[in-house]
């Protein structure tokens, strides 16, 4: 049984940014594997996980906004690797900063982070890690004490580390982003980043300078006053993982907890919005 999956094959249109949507949602109820085509993604989840109902509370599929066809089949396991390697672009922002796999060329910027392409990197999150990176980038994180809240592969935790933050507490609800951000975190040669799985229950009594938190929509909109009472003073809140037309409904949510807009970055329709309280 643990070697069998269930294969399912979605067809898109229009396929940005309904992949970046529908990659989010199909994690969030246990698919572990992704691989984008010409015509949209395929998502893999272990048979041994996968119900009748597993895409009921996926969202975007009964949006009228997207048009998703979609088949499924049951495959035998196949080697995730290879086919990331396949799959995998590396990332460069403001020729600065490198996200790559071992197993591309180092372009020798400032800051290299490398990242071993498992699951899902590089299939949903481009946008909003590039803009993340962006925001940081104009941080001085030296000393400041740094939340990287749904870590995925640990990219912006390994980042701000390199810019001199410490202590570094990255957490992510999914047990392979909490597994694969602590391969990261050791590849990286990082010292001062402690990786947890879980959610916004771990943050009681804990205080930070920087909050990066790049997660869907609703999630943030949950745990924003979480995030704010986390917050040293003059602290800054990262978000990113919406849309443009979503800012409204995230502004006024971090208002609500006291805190005050101060630079935006968009990319495409994705956003990244930086607060300080």
């Amino acid at each position: 049984m643990d070697n069998i999956y269930i294969e399912y094959n979605f067809k898109l249109s229009p396929k940005e940014p309904t992949t970046e949507i529908l990659i989010a949602e199909l994690g969030s109820v246990g698919f572990e594997s992704f691989v984008e085509n010409e015509d949209g993604v395929t998502a893999y989840i272990q048979k041994a996980a996968w119900t009748a109902d597993i895409l009921a509370p996926v969202f975007v599929l009964s949006s009228g906004e997207f048009a998703i066809e979609y088949t499924q089949s049951e495959v035998a396991q196949t080697n995730w690797n290879a086919e990331w390697e396949k799959n995998f672009n590396p990332i460069q922002v403001d020729d600065l900063v490198s996200i790559r796999a071992p197993f591309h060329e180092n372009p020798n910027l400032k800051y290299d982070i490398v990242i071993e392409p498992k699951m899902s990197f590089g299939t949903g999150h481009h946008e909003t890690t590039h803009m993340m990176v962006q925001h940081l980038l104009l941080l001085d994180l030296k000393d400041k004490k740094v939340l990287d809240m749904g870590c995925g592969t640990g990219i912006l935790a390994i980042f701000a580390e390199m810019k001199g933050a410490k202590p570094l507490d990255a957490i992510d609800i999914d047990t392979w982003c909490y597994e694969n951000s602590i391969e990261n975190v050791e590849r990286n040669d990082c010292k001062n980043i402690s990786v947890y799985e879980g959610d916004a229950s771990l943050l009681t009594s804990k205080k930070y300078d920087v909050i990066i938190a790049n997660i869907n929509r609703n999630i943030l909109l949950m745990d924003m006053e979480v995030y704010a009472n986390c917050l040293n003073e003059n602290g800054v809140l990262l978000l990113s993982g919406f849309y443009k037309e979503d800012i409204p409904t995230i502004d006024a949510a971090v208002a609500k907890c006291g805190l005050k807009l101060e630079a935006t970055i968009q990319r495409n329709n994705w956003v990244a919005l930086k607060y300080n309280n």
